[in-house]
């Protein structure tokens, strides 16, 4: 694919379908029942089924394309955040003042609600917040505080991806670890450490913890605005509302976290080092349509190895340079939720890893369990 293709808006348009979801949410809302099912149907079945009948994706753009010549693929992450404001609030003030949906409708609602908050606007928040402009850094801090989850920012840049595939990242889910139990270890390990690796930030430029520099005052500013704004639309049935949908957004993400690096550990090299980051220490997918709803979230390789390239840049990955799953991200999140199924999937291609990229360890157990010295 060369740079002139790019910057074709044709180019950039499949990369719009997450745009699909707003009138699906707008009709389950209206109208309950079985249009309930229009959005979590569309975001965990159809994108599903489309990338079997579309094949997959390993086309590589030129990585080396000028910045500016992204506008239309840059454009949906930055429309997508009042789009999502918007959309979320309306919702949450309908729904509180007609009360026209039962408690089974209602779960559904916010379960699609959550999908959509965790599957585009956590997923374009994490391309926004990679990127080095504060205004797009801001916009990823607003997508974020929709689901209550800003410290995720500073976990994934200065935790994640230093750690990854190692015992001293949390969302590295080791292996044989079940996702519950993994959720249940990200949700009490990820703000403390993300915490930490601030305050250690500020320490090195002489300051303390509650330095207005500290984003951390960003975070729980957005995060109050966002629960106020609920209270305002909706009452106390509203901020009900707000949070069942930031929950599913949250479950949904670490989902996907578990599934991105799942039994993958980089080398131990002695007193507490490890190896540097390569391709072969992610789950990639190069399913075309997953990864157009996903803007190439799936090419996670990649992403490592460049965590400021914009999406469109990222580069497909073949299975000779990094393992592969047998399903796209969508499907693998439904099979991460039963743990026997997902075992009787994964652990094998995880013992075949190991033997492809270190036959030479012999001894896997302190990975399994993070006992290296050091």
């Amino acid at each position: 694919m060369n740079a002139d293709h790019l910057t074709d808006l044709r180019s950039a348009l499949p990369f719009w379908v997450t745009l699909t979801n707003v009138p699906l949410a707008v009709a389950g809302t209206l109208w309950g029942g079985l249009w309930l099912l229009l959005l979590p149907g569309y975001v965990l079945v159809m994108v599903s089924l489309l990338d079997r009948i579309v094949g997959l994706d390993q086309e590589n753009a030129d990585p080396d394309t000028d910045e500016a010549r992204l506008f239309w693929h840059r454009a949906i992450t930055l429309i997508w955040v009042p789009v999502q404001f918007v959309l979320l609030f309306w919702i949450i003030g309908h729904v509180s003042a007609n009360r026209h949906l039962t408690l089974l409708e209602l779960f559904v609602l916010l379960y699609g609600v959550g999908l959509m908050t965790g599957a585009a606007g956590i997923v374009y928040a994490h391309e926004l917040m990679h990127q080095r402009n504060r205004f797009e850094r801001w916009l990823g801090d607003i997508l974020l505080s929709m689901v209550l989850y800003s410290h995720f920012r500073s976990e994934h840049l200065l935790v994640h991806h230093h750690h990854v595939a190692t015992p001293k990242d949390a969302v590295t889910a080791r292996y044989n670890e079940s996702f519950y139990r993994f959720f249940v270890r990200v949700l009490r390990e990820c703000p403390r450490s993300a915490w930490k690796a601030e305050i250690a930030m500020l320490a090195r430029r002489g300051a303390g913890p509650l330095d207005r520099r500290n984003p951390f005052w960003r975070y729980l500013g957005l995060q109050l605005f966002m629960i106020a704004v609920a209270l305002v639309v909706g009452g106390w049935y509203g901020l009900a509302l707000f949070l069942v949908q930031a929950f599913f957004a949250v479950w949904l993400l670490e989902l996907t976290n578990y599934v991105e690096h799942y039994g993958l550990t980089r080398k131990h090299l002695g007193s507490g080092k490890f190896e540097h980051v390569k391709p072969q220490h992610s789950w990639n997918a190069a399913h075309r349509v997953s990864n157009w709803f996903l803007i190439n979230l799936q090419r996670h390789s990649d992403h490592h190895y460049k965590p400021d390239r914009r999406f469109p840049l990222l580069q497909s990955y073949g299975e000779d340079e990094a393992p592969q799953l047998p399903y796209s991200y969508p499907l693998m999140t439904f099979f991460a939720m039963i743990p026997p199924v997902w075992r009787r999937m994964m652990n094998p291609r995880v013992r075949k890893w190991r033997g492809m990229y270190y036959p030479e360890i012999t001894d896997w157990e302190p990975y399994k369990r993070g006992t290296h010295p050091g």
